[in-house]
Formats: structure tokens, sequence, C-alpha cells
């Protein structure tokens, strides 16, 4: 069997492997366009073991891999490089470090999610790139409507805000910067709708997401979210590393005793995290529980801090609901226990 540590770049990558039944050793340089690395992996007996870092734009290499029967071991990188003591580091070592790791059987493997989850990734993902651009096109008519010292806020968007828009007096540049927006505006809605249509149609066909979406104040977006970026929730024992995956705990610099906590990590998935806070400021208003652990935090922190709190909370409650199978309102009684077991385990 092969055992192959890569250090994969976008132009190129390199290899370092091991031939388990022979004991021979070597290292290459791969060229990604000029076809050696498919070249490479093409000529190898399956199945060899491959390891790399968790990195991006790599989905063609985990695509090919599966195709030629290769088992691909993706890794925590921040642990792959603490785990080098040397203070050198070149590709060689690199690649060589990985491939070590995984015949002493010390690789910090990650969970990889299928083709058909990363696929529908891109769909939440193409749809939250063209939902921020549309935000910031709204933004500049507003501005475009403030420095004419008419202020509607959402009002702008309705029927007669749109009239009022319009029939600004505005100089020939500023005319033409309204006309070219409220034009992207339109091609943008055109664009959003069915990929809104679609979004909506896999939550009703995902039946962890229609789980989730029995908690007040979540919609099939979040829920979608939710499940395709949490996976096997198997993988998190416990809720409070659900938070801290997610990038909605503090950070923290504490010593000696002495505690001091900083902004929430944000080292997580944006997208769900903003859609999280989102879901929250509805689940607020929709569900008694967390409307009254909302507004007492507000009296102590301010409405932001309370807030991502609120979207902590929901984040935490969601994966009980997908660890316990149990919908809300049932999930409430039994969040707050450690001692709920996972699902399916003995």
């Amino acid at each position: 069997m092969m055992i192959i540590g890569c250090d994969f770049h976008p132009s190129w990558q390199q290899v370092s492997w091991l031939d388990t039944e022979t004991g021979e050793t070597g290292e290459q340089k791969l060229v990604q366009s000029a076809g050696d690395a498919e070249r490479f992996y093409r000529q190898l007996p399956a199945p060899a073991l491959i390891g790399m870092e968790a990195t991006g734009n790599c989905h063609w290499l985990v695509d090919l891999l599966a195709e030629l029967g290769h088992e691909l071991w993706v890794g925590d990188a921040a642990q792959i490089r603490a785990s080098c003591v040397r203070q050198q580091k070149t590709d060689r070592r690199d690649a060589e470090h990985i491939r070590i790791l995984l015949q002493e059987g010390r690789f910090p493997r990650i969970w990889m999610p299928s083709s058909e989850v990363r696929d529908l990734r891109q769909l939440l993902l193409h749809r939250y790139k063209l939902v921020t651009i549309r935000a910031r096109v709204k933004n500049e008519l507003q501005h475009l409507c403030l420095n004419q010292g008419v202020q509607r806020k959402h009002k702008l968007w309705s029927q007669a805000g749109q009239k009022v828009l319009r029939e600004l007096p505005l100089k020939p540049w500023a005319a033409r910067r309204r006309e070219d927006l409220l034009g992207l505006l339109a091609m943008l809605d055109q664009q959003i709708d069915p990929l809104d249509r679609a979004v909506k149609e896999e939550a009703q066909r995902d039946k962890m997401a229609l789980l989730l979406q029995t908690q007040p104040g979540v919609g099939g977006v979040t829920a979608l979210a939710y499940v395709l970026t949490i996976g096997e929730v198997s993988r998190f024992p416990r809720g409070k590393q659900v938070a801290s995956y997610l990038g909605l705990i503090p950070r923290e610099h504490s010593s000696g005793g002495r505690q001091k906590l900083g902004a929430i990590s944000k080292q997580g998935n944006r997208m769900l995290r903003m859609l999280l806070v989102e879901a929250a400021q509805t689940a607020v208003r929709l569900d008694p529980g967390l409307r009254k652990e909302y507004l007492h935090r507000c009296h102590q922190k301010p409405k932001a801090v309370a807030k991502v709190a609120a979207a902590r909370k929901l984040a935490v409650r969601l994966y009980w609901m997908l660890r316990t199978q149990k919908p809300y309102p049932e999930v409430v009684r039994i969040e707050s226990s450690p001692r709920v077991p996972l699902v399916g385990a003995s």
C-alpha cells in the first residue's frame, strides 16, 4: 500500500510517498497545468492513502482521487503545523511531515462532506453572495435619497417609495448612477428569486432541515445551511463545541487566575453565522424563552451583544434538535441536560 503526504498549492503540489511493502520512499513536485498530478495518481495501485492539509481550490483533486478509488484524508492545518517542532518550513518538509503523521497514526483527520453536499453548499454560497451584492446596491440607493433630504428606510422599497426615488431631482451623473443601480437591483432580484425557490425545495426534501424548521424563526435557508455546515452531528459531543465551531464564542486571553474575554472569535462559517444572527432576531419575537433571555441580557449588555448571544443559544438548540431528533418545543426541556445520549448510540 502507498502512503502519500501531499503539500497542495493551486499551481503545484509536493508529494512524499512510502511503499509499505518494500519500504521504498520518494518525493516529487507535480505541476497541475502540465497534468503531472493526474498522471501520478492514475498510475498508483488503488487504494492508496493520501493525506493533505485542509485548503481551498482542491475539489478537483478530491473528486479525482474518489474516482480512482484512493482514500483521501484531510487534516487540520493548525494541528499539523503545531506537531512539527522544526523552525524550517519548506514544501518538501511539509509533505514529508504529513506522510510521517499518516505512518504513525497521528494525522489530525477532519470530517469531509460528500460531493453532493459540496454542490448544495455552492447553491447556498451563490445565493449568499448575490444577496450581499443586492444589499450593497440598496444601501447606495438609500444614500442617494439621504443626500436629497429624503429618508424612507425600508419603505423606500415599496411602490410609493420607488416612485419617490425615481422622481428625485438629480444632476446628470447622479441620475445616471440611480438608473444603473436600479437596473442592477432588478437584475439581481431576477437572479435571486429562482435560487430562493431552489433552496426552499431542497429544505423541504431534507428531513433534518424540516426538523429544524419547527423552531420559530428558522426558515428553509437557515435550516439547510445549518445541516450542510454541521454535517455529522456526532462530531460534536457538546453544544459548546458547536458554538466554538461557528465562531460564536468570545476570544479568551486569561492567565494567572485572571480571565480576560474579548469579542467573538468569528472562526467559522461566516454565512451561517450571519443567518443565525438574522434568525435569532426573529426567534426572540416568537419564542418566549429566547425572548426572556434576550430582554434580560439587553439590560446588562449592548443590544448587539444580546443578538449574538441569542444566535449562540439558537445554534446550540438546533444542535440538540439534530442530536436527539426532537422538534420544538420538546427539545426545550432537554437541551440543557448533559446526559442525553446521541441518537443511535448504544
